[in-house]
């Protein structure tokens, strides 16, 4: 089959349209002619030779895809040959066909396209971890979510919505707009103002119940100080850098916080198939109606996933940022 390769640890100029072994499903996977699949962090870093796929995944690149089933293993019971369907993979989504188990997979909504299904599994099964399984969102509480017009932080958004909570967001300039439009009741440039004297403003010196972050290091003070009594911070990636120079640990103490760090990637399948089936039960009516919706900045032919790559390290995409596979 035809698969994006990586020649080398690197640059975007390192990955190629090339030949792969086409994957055969075990009993219980689904072999799937891949329509779509989707841009995320992961595959920046893993190209670079930075990030390491679980032990047992794809080498190929690619965490999510959209397409339709050409075979079913014999012990597979909700999925036949022809159904579309979606979901999130431990790797091998940019590719002619990939295999994805069974109870991974969920049947590809009437209201989206395939580059929208693409769009959703990541994203969305992230920012549902992060807000409701470790973050404990309750109706009514706020929340800051950094990065808020990335992938996982337009998802976090419209989730946050749709449960009633009070969200405010950080984002660069000209993407502040596109927050408030999903539903951030205050969205901050972070580039102009501190974050937290601006969410401190806003919440009357009361700080947020929940904070999701992605900048880790640089950001570890300013989170803690925006938190208010029994607060939670959720650490997804440390993009920023790990490290914290000066901070005290009393902090913490004295308004009983919890720091919580997690990747979704390296969970056990039990886990990621838990919260496949707790999410889509959630959000797919949502999707249905129209009430939440998988935010994709642009479409990229699969051929030129090297400049797919080069844009995202720009950091200029609203959304997601989607490879058709041709």
């Amino acid at each position: 089959m035809k698969a994006i390769l990586v020649k080398q640890p690197g640059g975007p100029e390192q990955l190629v349209l090339g030949e792969y072994e086409k994957p055969l499903p075990n009993p219980y996977e689904l072999l799937v002619k891949v329509h779509a699949t989707a841009l995320n962090r992961a595959d920046t870093l893993q190209r670079q030779g930075k990030y390491h796929p679980p032990k047992g995944a794809s080498p190929l690149l690619g965490l999510e895809i959209a397409g339709e089933v050409v075979e079913a293993g014999y012990n597979c019971t909700r999925f036949s040959k022809g159904d579309k369907v979606f979901g999130l993979l431990p790797g091998g989504g940019y590719a002619e066909y990939a295999i994805i188990d069974e109870n991974m997979a969920m049947p590809l909504p009437e209201s989206l396209t395939m580059e929208e299904a693409a769009a959703i599994p990541e994203v969305f099964m992230t920012a549902y971890q992060a807000l409701f399984w470790l973050g404990k969102l309750q109706p009514q509480e706020r929340v800051l979510i950094h990065a808020g017009a990335s992938g996982v932080g337009t998802a976090a958004i419209q989730l946050a919505r749709v449960h009633k909570a009070e969200i405010l967001t950080t984002a660069s300039e000209f993407k502040v707009h596109a927050c408030k439009e999903l539903g951030a009741h205050k969205s901050i440039n972070y580039q102009e103002v501190p974050f937290e004297d601006e969410v401190l403003a806003f919440t009357n010196n009361e700080g947020v119940d929940l904070i999701v972050d992605f900048i880790a290091g640089p950001y570890f003070n300013q989170n803690i100080d925006c938190l208010r009594t029994d607060g939670r911070l959720v650490i997804l990636a440390s993009l920023g850098g790990g490290k914290v120079d000066e901070f005290d640990l009393r902090k913490i103490l004295v308004k009983r916080l919890q720091v919580i760090g997690s990747t979704l990637r390296s969970r056990t399948k039990d886990y990621q198939i838990k919260l496949t089936k707790e999410m889509s039960q959630f959000a797919i009516p949502y999707f249905n109606d129209g009430t939440i919706k998988p935010v994709i900045d642009s479409v990229y032919d699969w051929q030129d996933a090297a400049e797919a790559h080069r844009y995202m390290e720009q950091n200029k995409n609203i959304g997601k940022i989607v490879l058709r596979v041709s």
